[in-house]
């Protein structure tokens, strides 16, 4: 469909696309299904994640023992354990700009569905659907898993972006 915008299909499937805002979730007539707490957790989450809000994002959403897998194969990837590392990790997308607009979240359990665009703004570059399953205990996030749209795309940007140390100082433990 040449000519046509990722947000002129979401509108014409029923979905709000609310410009660079976070979470934007679609809402139906009734609010039924979307209302979920778990949904309105993450849904607020992207705000405090739109605002730049690291205190929120470790005082509010994260559990104490969350991890958070970054599938890939690039500096960034991996399973970060605890709130500090979780918290390093977004400091790091932050130097990249790293922005994220929900068209899809789903609830059921302890597990929400996200569906978003995820882009990057310094450097441009990164611009896919991304996938994450978040498992919500006692109203915090303890566990996500990404899942990229595009996971050579994904490894290619952050490799440009976070090389790693010359050999010495990233051999440096500290001795």
């Amino acid at each position: 469909m040449a000519g046509v915008s990722r947000a002129a299909l979401l509108r014409a499937a029923g979905f709000s696309a609310a410009g660079l805002a976070l979470g934007s979730v679609p809402r139906t007539a009734a609010g039924s299904a979307r209302e979920h707490p778990n949904v309105v957790l993450i849904t607020e989450y992207y705000a405090a994640y739109a605002a730049g809000d690291l205190d929120a994002l470790r005082d509010r959403f994260f559990a104490p023992d969350i991890s958070w897998t970054i599938p890939g194969h690039h500096p960034l990837a991996g399973t970060k354990r605890g709130v500090d590392e979780v918290i390093a990790f977004f400091t790091q997308l932050g130097l990249v700009g790293m922005r994220a607009e929900t068209f899809f979240l789903a609830a059921d359990g302890e597990w929400v569905a996200d569906l978003h665009r995820g882009w990057s703004t310094a450097p441009e570059g990164l611009d896919t659907t991304w996938a994450l399953a978040f498992r919500i205990r006692d109203g915090r996030i303890v566990e996500a898993i990404n899942y990229p749209g595009d996971q050579h795309a994904a490894d290619a940007y952050f490799w440009a972006n976070f090389p790693l140390a010359p050999i010495p100082d990233r051999l440096d433990q500290g001795t």
